[in-house]
């Protein structure tokens, strides 16, 4: 299929990517029409255009960002990461409509051939065909052409804007900014019943707002826009504002409440950074609203991606109940789009109109059906498992001759693929979306590049490894050893302790094997320090701090489904390498800062069976000066201490020396899997010892859940 694909040089293609598969709980749309966003969208494209100089200033958050992966992984890895961000496609798009031609299992809504009107920034693209979850798609009614329903997404934010202004019928309402989404509004307060006048420096933009509904419209360098509110209200001032504006700066904000009567709303939509003056502010005691995008359930995983919808006695107005309301707008004709609609262009010429965006307002996509490649209706997008026919060999037989890759984040693409390239013939990448998958295929010359993993398991043998999301680890690892495959999969090794019993069962009836991304064991501070404590007889302490930082809210981490939290996803990895250091684990007692069900803090201490003690402190709080991970272990006649396994400092007979690294165990991990695959040596990491190192965290789980010791 094609998709628009967008370059951080600024380049726009239009690209022939593998087709995507429905989500859990979704469906697969063959797309009719999507609408071109001019102000989000000519944003991106410009940003993509600036100097990298220009890029630091412009996002000072994400500078931070490298600076604090310098500090830990150092430099190269840092500028790495930046190069694979860099030259990675990006999709356009958000707003689209199109034919249901696939339904997950898990889907009752909707069935092939409905019309569906789709949102959202992380699947809506411009393209031919688009993978979308349930609440991110509404049925089009009767009567709505594709061309408008393609508006819906557009429309919805609109609307959002509205229902927080709280306008009643026969208000006034003053809309700054007469760009498109500003125009939708125009017409839905009009449909409402409220008063609008609408202003904007661009005199076509007003005619158009007359057309949508306006009463009254104002072009602010032509009369003074306090006169003209204070007429038009009887000296009162609007009852609302809609800062449907960009940029940043007092001028636009002080205009819209200057214009507010007394306790009036304004509320500020798009990428405004509004600078208010406090005594105006004060003295008219104004509210001020954001609205954020289509409405709540916004950014909300649980809700867009995990099927969750919010009671409707509790929150009315969803995004997909927003969606519902303008496509019946569309369909009574209270919401007229032909004024706002001032080009279509066929996909295969939408490269010309990004130069032009400037002059357009509403941009509509026609897609060709004769273009697409739909599934057929007897075509299943469930996962079904395989079930395991053959037993496993001690050893590596023979070379494997092929490795395919299911997930190819920026992780992946940073700290893995770059040390395989070259050491084993790359078969199929599959990505969450065509456009990701196709990139990666191009940069580090796989054969094939799909959206669907089951194409992986098609044929038994080979390599697989597993860069997915944590939900997906064990399902995957399953389907690999059912098809005698030799897995690496990054931690967690799964999310539940029956998973692992599955998996247990698996490797007791598979030709292939299974590492874990435990990378820290690999790294060369710890086979320098593994070589000294070897020479030192007794039991050992370890001291291991962790200052993760605190999770954003909108990272995937905090979608438990997913993730399965911090502990579990993340802080595996140091029970792994306490494991690694001091043997076999054979007591655990944990505790967590605060009541949280799902903590992102934990303080663990782990007795072994020589008698050897260690003490994981993994800690959301904290301070981004301090290092991210750092270790001491205390031996007879030795203290060693690590800082981001790049320094190493060993303290014997009086003396320090020290020395440096600049790994985490990455590259070394993947060059003995690599041996491992070519028949060189054994298996770099047992099944059993990753293992032990998952029922430690989930033993970890356990205590934290009921206040006391478990025994392993």
């Amino acid at each position: 299929m094609l998709q628009l694909a967008q370059y951080q040089d600024g380049r726009l293609e239009l690209q022939d990517v593998p087709a995507p598969v429905p989500p859990p709980g979704g469906i697969l749309v063959r797309t009719t029409c999507s609408v071109i966003s001019p102000g989000t969208e000519k944003m991106k494209v410009e940003q993509a255009r600036m100097s990298l100089l220009q890029k630091a200033r412009a996002r000072p958050d994400q500078v931070k960002k490298v600076i604090d992966t310098a500090r830990t992984l150092g430099w190269k890895s840092a500028l790495e990461k930046v190069r694979n961000r860099l030259e990675s496609p990006t999709p356009l798009g958000y707003s689209a409509t199109g034919i249901v031609v696939a339904v997950d299992e898990l889907n009752t809504r909707f069935r092939v051939g409905d019309r569906v009107a789709c949102g959202g920034a992380e699947c809506a693209f411009h393209a031919e065909m688009i993978a979308v979850p349930d609440l991110l798609a509404s049925p089009v009614p009767e009567g709505v052409e594709d061309w408008q329903a393609a508006y819906t997404t557009l429309a919805s934010i609109s609307m959002e804007v509205v229902r927080q202004s709280g306008a009643r019928l026969g208000e006034r309402v003053l809309v700054m900014g007469q760009g498109l989404v500003g125009l939708l509004a125009t017409s839905l307060l009009k449909a409402s019943g409220a008063r609008v006048m609408g202003v904007d420096f661009v005199q076509p933009r007003l005619q158009t707002s007359l057309a949508m509904g306006a009463e009254r419209v104002v072009n602010p360098s032509q009369s003074k826009l306090e006169d003209e509110v204070h007429a038009w209200t009887d000296g009162h001032g609007v009852d609302a504002v809609l800062l449907c504006v960009g940029g940043k700066g007092r001028e636009a904000a002080d205009s819209a409440i200057a214009c507010l009567r007394d306790r009036g709303v304004m509320v500020i939509v798009g990428i405004y950074d509004a600078e208010l003056s406090w005594k105006t502010a004060y003295m008219k005691d104004i509210q001020v609203r954001y609205s954020r995008s289509y409405g709540p359930g916004r950014y909300d995983p649980q809700y867009e991606w995990g099927g969750k919808d919010y009671p409707i006695g509790h929150v009315r107005w969803t995004e997909n109940r927003n969606f519902e309301s303008c496509l019946h707008l569309m369909k009574t004709g209270a919401l007229d789009l032909r004024p706002v609609t001032t080009r279509r262009v066929a996909f295969s010429g939408v490269l010309d109109v990004y130069n032009h965006l400037e002059a357009e307002l509403g941009v509509v996509i026609e897609y060709s059906s004769s273009q697409s490649t739909a599934l057929s209706s007897g075509q299943s997008a469930s996962v079904t498992e395989s079930k395991v026919t053959s037993s496993s060999p001690g050893t590596l037989s023979r070379a494997c001759d092929r490795l395919d890759v299911l997930g190819a984040g920026n992780f992946a693409r940073t700290m893995l693929l770059p040390h395989v390239k070259g050491q084993i013939t790359l078969g199929t990448i599959v990505n969450a979306t065509g456009l990701s998958s196709r990139h990666v295929k191009e940069k580090f010359g796989f054969s094939h590049a799909e959206t669907d993993a089951a194409k992986v398991f098609e044929s038994n043998g080979g390599a697989v490894m597993i860069g997915t999301r944590h939900h997906l680890h064990a399902p995957y690892v399953l389907r690999a050893l059912a098809a005698d495959k030799h897995v690496f999969v990054e931690k967690p090794l799964c999310l539940t302790r029956d998973e692992l019993t599955q998996i247990d069962a698996a490797m007791n009836s598979t030709q292939g094997s299974v590492i874990v991304g435990f990378n820290r064991r690999f790294a060369p501070a710890t086979v320098e320090l593994k070589k000294t404590l070897a020479t030192i007889s007794g039991p050992k302490t370890l001291a291991f701090h962790v200052f993760a930082g605190p999770l954003a809210p909108d990272h995937w981490y905090a979608n438990l489904d997913e993730s399965g939290g911090r502990v579990l996803g993340e802080a595996c990895h140091f029970f792994d390498f306490a494991c690694h250091l001091l043997g076999k684990p054979v007591r655990v007692t944990a505790q967590t800062v605060g009541r949280s069900t799902f903590p992102d803090s934990v303080t663990a201490q782990i007795e072994f069976a020589d008698g050897s003690a260690a003490q994981i402190i993994y800690s959301a709080e904290g301070d981004f000066a301090f290092p991210k991970e750092t270790f001491r272990v205390f031996a007879s006649g030795l203290v060693a201490e690590c800082v981001n396994f790049q320094e190493l400092a060993l303290h014997r007979r009086r003396k320090r020396v020290v020395t440096k690294f600049n790994s985490k165990g990455h590259a070394e991990e993947m060059a003995a899997w690599m041996a491992y695959l070519k028949g060189q040596s054994p298996t770099p990491l047992p099944y059993a010892e990753s293992r032990q190192s998952m029922a430690l965290t989930f033993a970890v789980l356990v205590s934290l859940r009921e206040n006391r010791s478990i025994s392993l």
